[in-house]
């Protein structure tokens, strides 16, 4: 018996939020530095100017590294301000020190400028990812409702390599990622 979508979707977040919560903290931080690594190099090969990214929380990848290194090199990084009903306001990052805490464990940039322009690239979270570019989140919705704004920024998911499956179910709702760093 085939099992539908959103029933498939929570059962792949439980595990893998299981799965990565279990990761010990020293090896989180050594595939944290990796995928960051490989997000500088994506930023420089494909001259990335402005940035949208998660703030990490939780056991999420540490992608903070990262973000101060775009700012510390002037570029323009954008993160998210949780609201309800799907919506996010987007806030410019100018200091990793000025973040305040928002709904759902989230952090967002304290008193930060909104931005309202394109992206060059952007970074994003999941639980599950598969080879082709389809990820499982959360399941608020907020990040393909905010993907399918933006079809001319580089998209890219992150996570740990236990996050990879050979396939995500995959709604009409749902944005394909155009890579997966892990």
């Amino acid at each position: 018996m085939d099992i539908d979508p959103k029933t498939r979707k929570k059962q792949l977040r439980q595990l893998m939020l299981e799965q990565r919560d279990k990761l010990p903290p020293g090896e989180r931080q050594l595939q944290s530095e990796g995928i960051c690594e490989q997000l500088w190099e994506l930023a420089l090969s494909r001259e990335i100017r402005v940035i949208h990214s998660y703030l990490p929380m939780g056991s999420e990848v540490n992608v903070l590294p990262f973000l101060q290194r775009a700012l510390d090199h002037g570029l323009t990084v954008v993160a998210p301000k949780t609201l309800k009903n799907r919506r996010m306001q987007h806030l410019i990052l100018t200091d990793l020190g000025k973040l305040e805490p928002g709904i759902f464990n989230t952090y967002h940039p304290k008193a930060a400028e909104e931005y309202r322009g394109p992206y060059d690239l952007m970074v994003v979270a999941g639980l599950a990812f598969d080879h082709n570019g389809f990820r499982v989140g959360y399941g608020g919705g907020y990040y393909d409702t905010f993907l399918a704004d933006h079809p001319e920024a580089l998209t890219v998911g992150v996570c740990f390599p236990h996050q990879i499956v050979d396939s995500v179910p995959v709604e009409p709702h749902d944005i394909q990622l155009r890579r997966v760093i892990h």
